[in-house]
């Protein structure tokens, strides 16, 4: 009796809406009709008050309706069809079809629940359940079928429905209730795809054609019991393929393709991981000249390529050779690198056919890049570096060349999708520095590999250099920003894992000296390339600001360590020779660099160039001297204490007369500040700690040293002084006497 009200209530539901739909196309034809009278009406009205206009009137009327379209063209750029966001379909029918998406899903949870209810009463059996699951997802496609014409796509999406009813219908009679063995339930399926598929041709529905697809691929799922036959498996799926190919040809459907794709990729990659065996490569190969074709269709009917289709030409190559390559490296046969070369002369092949037909278009391009990439790809795998973070990082730069060459955005997005997974590939790979020992000098895996995603990143960074801003995107170039430095920081890793890991028996002082030391170096390259390599005037201050810090740290942190280390024989003397390299790009910086730069624009500038040199020069006499005094710990305590004492005044005094001279010569009031900061210090050291711990003949020597530079820093200034009022005051009587010329 339920079932029976649920139907009626349905049907009735179903008169309503029908009825309704059609009240509201009727009215929007008549309001269709009206406004057409009223656009006549006005148009006569128009035609009869409007007088006959002069020349110049009609030059004016014209001209400006020109300059306005003109100043449009200027300052906004009309989007053109190329332009068009390509998801803007798929959202138009998402808002126009989601009350019917939703309603037909909510219509199949009603079922089920309803279904459930009966269960939970006993209303029914196993046998009728699965009787009225079929019969209701058979009566939904019917009524799709009789509403086909004057509701195509409401008609295919509960068509969709009807279909997963029977999908879910035949996994629940097989798994559930055991009703009919596996055979019977994959034949079931095979059947139901079949019958979707002929109904999707038969609509020229993509949707449906879709929701065929996936009830196909995901059948083997619904109906395994766990025991694999992977043999028939993909016998299954391969046939699937070929239907999949058939449609997309007969009606264009790229999604189709798509979708196949992505499911047949999964299947494939985890039987490879399961249970990896030399079938897997015949079904890949199959799987390969499948999705080839699909890709080429464009390609072979029009001579064109779209993003679509160069976006599945790079991911078949690369999945097939990543499932490939790990197959044979599991199985241990040799040698691997025969499918890449396989693959880079098929699509040699398509290259120089364009090459001969001397186009030299999109086409060209992408099979260039694809070829490029495959030969590099077999170099990487024949030097057995990790084989995810080789393909991937060349990967992103064969997206990024493609999209320069092709400008499609699709391609810099995909890049930007990419980006991260290489990176995080990048990071597993430097693990294999821990742990590991006897690794080779630069011929190891983790520096070979990393050696390929350096390339990868530096072609790049070449590309990224020469693609002009999208300064409407903000957003897009953030990503580009963010991925160059990260760029620079994978660059910067590598060389420093693979140099700290053939040094890491060393003392940690000397560890963290070379380390420090090549660091320094690295900014001091950047800065050096600053011009090729595009770097703004803002991030060469950043890098002149942390050359400075690290050198700070530098000569204050692992250095003191390192004189220990030597003086207690844990070091070579000539180790300490090693950190005074540091001195070349300082001295470049400071000279040649930041002249020429906008460091100076603010005032902190100063102080931190300052600071800088005072603790270098103060440090790097601190630490000679002590080695010259020293031979052993206990004396390198007496000489640190007498360098302090009675030197440090001394080169603060000195450091601190440079500055306020230089402060003096140059108009620069900020050296002036810095020079006297540095006497103040000094004169409260002197006078709060040092004279306290000397002895008479050195406080003497101390205040007498002192107080000459002071006399002499003090004349200096004012001789200095003295000599810019004069030539003030000789420049105002030339002034006035020009002003004034005698009689």
């Amino acid at each position: 009796m339920n079932e029976l009200i649920a139907v009626i209530i349905f049907i009735v539901i179903f008169i309503i809406f029908n009825n309704l739909n059609t009240k509201i196309r009727r009215l929007e034809k008549e309001i269709s009709d009206l406004n057409d009278k009223i656009s006549r009406a006005g148009d006569e009205s128009e035609t009869v008050q409007k007088k006959t206009p002069t020349e110049k009137t009609f030059t004016q009327q014209q001209a400006e309706p020109q300059q306005t379209n003109k100043n449009i063209q200027h300052n906004e750029e009309i989007p053109t069809p190329a332009d068009k966001d390509r998801l803007t379909p798929v959202f138009d029918f998402l808002k126009q079809n989601v009350l019917t998406i939703i309603g037909i899903f909510t219509l199949v949870l009603g079922i089920g629940y309803f279904v459930k209810y009966a269960i939970d009463k006993n209303w029914i059996g196993e046998a009728a359940r699965a009787g009225i699951g079929f019969c209701t997802g058979a009566g939904i496609i019917i009524i799709g079928y009789f509403i086909r014409k004057n509701y195509t796509t409401f008609s295919s999406i509960i068509t969709g429905g009807g279909i997963a009813v029977l999908y879910f219908t035949a996994t629940i009679a097989f798994r559930e209730y055991h009703l009919f063995t596996q055979n019977t339930a994959f034949a079931t399926t095979v059947l139901i795809t079949a019958v979707s598929i002929v109904l999707s041709y038969y609509y020229k529905s993509q949707v449906l054609i879709i929701f065929s697809l996936i009830g196909g691929f995901t059948a083997p799922l619904m109906i395994s019991t766990g025991h694999s036959n992977y043999l028939f498996l993909f016998i299954y799926l391969t046939l699937l393929n070929i239907g999949m190919l058939a449609a997309s040809f007969l009606q264009h459907w790229k999604s189709v393709g798509w979708t196949a794709y992505i499911f047949t990729t999964c299947y494939l990659f985890y039987w490879t991981h399961k249970s990896p065996e030399l079938l897997n490569i015949t079904f890949y190969m199959i799987s390969y000249a499948v999705f080839y074709i699909f890709a080429l269709h464009d390609y072979i009917r029009k001579k064109a390529l779209s993003s679509s289709d160069i976006a599945i030409l790079v991911l078949t190559n690369f999945s097939s050779i990543l499932g490939l390559i790990y197959t044979f490296n599991t199985l241990k046969y040799e040698p691997p690198i025969i499918f890449p070369l396989v693959f880079a002369a098929i699509n040699a092949v398509l290259f120089f056919r364009e090459y001969g037909k001397k186009d030299f278009g999109i086409a060209y391009s992408v099979f260039a890049g694809l070829v490029t990439s495959l030969i590099t790809a077999a170099v990487a795998i024949q030097f057995k570096t990790h084989l995810i973070t080789s393909i991937w990082a060349i990967e992103t730069t064969l997206l990024l060349f493609i999209w320069k060459k092709t400008g499609h955005k699709i391609f810099r997005i995909f890049f930007y999708i990419l980006f991260p997974l290489v990176i995080t590939a990048q990071l597993v790979t430097w693990t294999a520095y821990f742990g590991t020992k006897d690794l080779a000098i630069i011929f190891n895996s983790p520096f070979i590999t990393s050696s390929f995603t350096i390339v990868s990143i530096i072609i790049n960074l070449y590309l990224l250099r020469n693609t002009e801003k999208e300064s409407q995107n903000k957003d897009l170039n953030f990503f580009e920003d963010l991925s160059t430095v990260i760029s620079y920081g994978v660059i910067y890793i590598t060389f420093l894992l693979e140099i700290t890991y053939h040094i890491s028996e060393m003392h940690w002082a000397a560890i963290t000296s070379v380390g420090l030391l090549f660091s320094i170096f690295y900014i001091f390259i950047l800065l050096l390339l600053r011009k090729p390599l595009n770097i703004r005037n803002n991030i060469q201050n950043i890098l002149i600001y942390l050359l400075f810090i690290l050198i700070i740290i530098t000569i204050a942190v692992p250095t003191p360590s390192v004189v220990t280390a030597i003086l207690s024989k844990k070091l070579a003397p000539g180790f300490y020779l090693l950190h005074l390299l540091q001195w070349i790009p300082f001295t470049y910086v400071c000279f040649k660099i930041i002249p020429s730069s906008e460091f100076h624009k603010r005032e902190i500038s100063y102080w931190l160039l300052s600071l800088t040199l005072i603790i270098f020069t103060s440090c790097e006499l601190h630490h000679t001297y002590v080695l010259m005094i020293s031979n052993n710990i206990p004396q390198s305590y007496e000489a640190d204490k007498h360098f302090n004492i009675l030197y440090l005044p001394i080169i603060w005094t000195i450091l601190a007369s440079i500055f306020i001279y230089t402060g003096l010569k140059k108009n620069i009031r900020e050296y002036n500040k810095i020079g006297f900061t540095l006497v103040g210090l000094m004169v409260l050291k002197l006078y709060g700690y040092d004279v306290w711990q000397m002895d008479n003949i050195s406080r003497i020597s101390a205040f007498l040293v002192l107080g000459i530079i002071l006399l002499l820093s003090s004349f200096a200034f004012q001789r200095l002084k003295n000599l810019i009022r004069d030539m003030m005051d000789k420049k105002d009587k030339n002034e006035e006497a020009a002003d004034h010329p005698s009689g």
